[in-house]
């Protein structure tokens, strides 16, 4: 498995931890307003910075985004996280909290699942060949003469 999906796979790891923790509660700082999935996440490169010094493209849930969104201002809200194309910025427009964190507790375990099941295959691959490396016996020229 490439790095960058190891990376990304401990980060939709910590995600789902900080969602089933409570972490998309109500903050104390902001009681007035739910929190932003990913954005208020010490995940995010922006945590805690309203000044947003780094830009989304240096995230690697940028990477999760369809190609065509990841210029939108907040790229990681438009991730689909269903077959019916539900994003976190749609589910803030026509859903509940409780709708925004069950769509996405339930996408955070299938892609650590696909991510899990993809790092598992390219592992055993791997071994394969390297075993089937170490197993080959040299290839002796035959000479005629």
């Amino acid at each position: 498995m490439p790095h960058k999906n190891r990376d990304i796979l401990e980060i939709l790891r910590f995600e789902l931890k900080f969602l089933e923790d409570g972490g998309y509660g109500r903050s104390p700082h902001a009681p007035w307003r739910a929190p932003n999935v990913f954005e208020d996440s010490p995940s995010c490169l922006n945590f805690n910075d309203s000044a947003r010094p780094h830009p989304c493209s240096e995230c690697l849930l940028t990477q999760l985004v369809p190609p065509e969104l990841r210029k939108q201002e907040v790229p990681c809200r438009f991730i689909p996280l269903n077959d019916e194309g539900q994003t976190v910025d749609s589910l803030y427009r026509h859903g509940t909290q409780i709708e925004v964190e069950e769509a996405l507790r339930d996408w955070l375990k299938r892609e650590i699942v696909r991510l899990e099941t993809e790092e598992h295959r390219e592992d055993s691959e791997r071994t394969l060949l390297l075993s089937g490396a170490a197993h080959t016996e040299p290839q002796v020229p035959v000479v005629k003469s």
